[in-house]
């Protein structure tokens, strides 16, 4: 069994529900770090960047005895990353984009030990109906679009808008749970379920 403290490098409510599923304990820190797109960086190495910089950002402040783990999560369409909405128009901009189509969700697991780093993709297929700006403006109000990555929320209101999905649902959420149960056991951690 591990002895080792596994800190959640992540601000997110989401990321600390789905990672309370697989019954592991860990404490949550949240990693301040620039998020910016660096000139012709394609999605996924961009969402693994993070993860990892995230990951990397709380270790270096809490020192190598933890293990910690960093996740970041990505819209995709026309091969444009979405993160999160900044604005109303921009809000308003990224769901008629979404709208009557099908996007990418890219989101990056790493962990990170005193002896490895390890990073996983998963990339999930979501399916949209047909936005008006009715449907737009009313979301908008609901406050939820404001701090997810392509201004919606597949957990909450933003999922009456999902037609289909094809990949993790909770990678969508914004933390893989098979990936991060495989990191997990791989450094040694005893998981719920687990032999």
């Amino acid at each position: 069994m591990n002895s080792r403290q596994l800190i959640l490098a992540s601000a997110s409510p989401r990321r600390v529900e789905l990672l309370q599923q697989i019954q592991v304990e860990f404490k949550q820190q949240i990693a301040d770090i620039d998020e910016s797109v660096e000139h012709g960086e394609l999605a996924d190495d961009y969402v693994c960047r993070l993860s990892l910089q995230k990951a990397r950002h709380i270790q270096q402040s809490c020192g190598k005895e933890f293990a910690v783990l960093g996740a970041d999560t990505i819209v995709l369409v026309d091969q444009q990353i979405l993160g999160k909405p900044a604005d109303y128009q921009d809000a308003v901009k990224m769901l008629n984009m979404l709208s009557g189509r099908t996007h990418q969700v890219m989101t990056a697991v790493t962990l990170m030990t005193e002896k490895n780093v390890n990073t996983r993709l998963s990339i999930s297929d979501v399916s949209f109906m047909e936005l008006d700006s009715e449907m737009i403006e009313s979301y908008w109000q609901t406050g939820e679009s404001k701090d997810k990555a392509g201004a919606y929320a597949i957990q909450g209101i933003g999922g009456q808008f999902v037609t289909k999905i094809n990949g993790s649902y909770s990678a969508i959420m914004g933390l893989p749970l098979y990936e991060t149960r495989c990191l997990l056991q791989q450094a040694g951690f005893r998981l719920a379920g687990s032999s």
